[in-house]
């Protein structure tokens, strides 16, 4: 018998496929559109969002039973916004650069309305361990789309993936542009991730028919 038994391996499973929060649910878009120039960039918002969510879920669930009803938009904001803190401290202390980067996004991760989401639609019904789970595939569903925007802004638009130039330098005209390539500046504005989103949400429709009748 596996760790997980089936119907707990689908709260992982699902969102990083056909119930992925930002490609089928369409949650999450803002910064999808706003941070995923740099694959790094994506990387660190994926992570804070997967320390946000699993924890926060972990959290309502234990509270569940205790938060009054009339007041527990205002608890999930409270516990939410405790843990965006925690995470916001750390970058400031470790990657300082970083975090200037991701800036007031960090901060709108209070707001963002999969994790809002998740804590009414499930942390408030069900135990810690399946409130973690959940938290964990959804937030991994979300940054997984969020680092393959990344990716592909970054290295067609500027060559590079993590900073470190992986199709030859531009100026010394090597790797690729020695053949004439050039960098897609268009990759790096904000209305090319959406085209992007698109793309990912086109190709994943067209693999599971079942999504397009929904």
């Amino acid at each position: 018998m596996g760790l997980l038994s089936k119907k707990d391996s689908k709260l992982i499973s699902d969102p990083l496929l056909d119930n992925n929060p930002i490609t089928i649910q369409v949650l999450g878009i803002c910064s999808a559109l706003a941070i995923t120039a740099e694959l790094q960039a994506s990387i660190v918002m994926s992570i804070s969002v997967l320390f946000v969510l699993g924890v926060g879920n972990v959290v309502i669930s234990l509270m569940r039973n205790i938060i009054p009803s009339k007041i527990r938009i205002i608890v999930q904001l409270v516990v939410v916004a405790a843990l965006v803190i925690i995470v916001d401290q750390v970058l400031k202390a470790y990657a300082y650069e970083l975090s200037k980067t991701l800036s007031v996004f960090v901060g709108l991760i209070i707001t963002n309305c999969i994790i809002m989401g998740r804590f009414e639609a499930f942390a408030l019904g069900n135990g810690p361990w399946r409130s973690f789970l959940d938290g964990i595939g959804n937030a991994a569903g979300y940054g997984f789309i969020l680092i393959l925007v990344g990716f592909f802004r970054e290295l067609l638009g500027s060559g590079t993936l993590l900073g470190y130039a992986v199709l030859g330098d531009p100026i010394e005209k090597t790797g690729l542009y020695a053949i004439g390539y050039e960098n897609n500046g268009f990759m790096l504005l904000s209305p090319m991730a959406l085209i992007v989103v698109g793309l990912i949400i086109w190709v994943q429709r067209s693999r599971n028919k079942a999504l397009i009748e929904d």
